[in-house]
């Protein structure tokens, strides 16, 4: 993709409580940027440190083995 264009986006709605939400609004403007940004930057920070956590990826690993034994389960029922 060319340097000048922005990737798609994809919108989202967020419902924060009033107090943490104007706690945000605080950060945004003291740093003079959207809220939006601040909170892109917050999720994109939480999402690499999950990355790299252990506890987080036995999760996820948990979840796909339970997944993976629903399948077969109802594969099973098919035949």
């Amino acid at each position: 993709m060319p340097a000048n264009r922005k990737a798609p986006t994809k919108n989202m709605m967020l419902r924060l409580d009033p107090e943490l939400a104007e706690r945000l609004q605080t950060v945004a403007e003291a740093e003079n940027r959207s809220i939006a940004d601040v909170v892109r930057e917050a999720i994109t920070t939480l999402v690499e440190q999950r990355r790299g956590d252990e506890r987080f990826r036995r999760l996820l690993e948990d979840n796909l083995a339970r997944h993976e034994r629903a399948l077969r389960l109802l594969q099973d029922d098919e035949s």
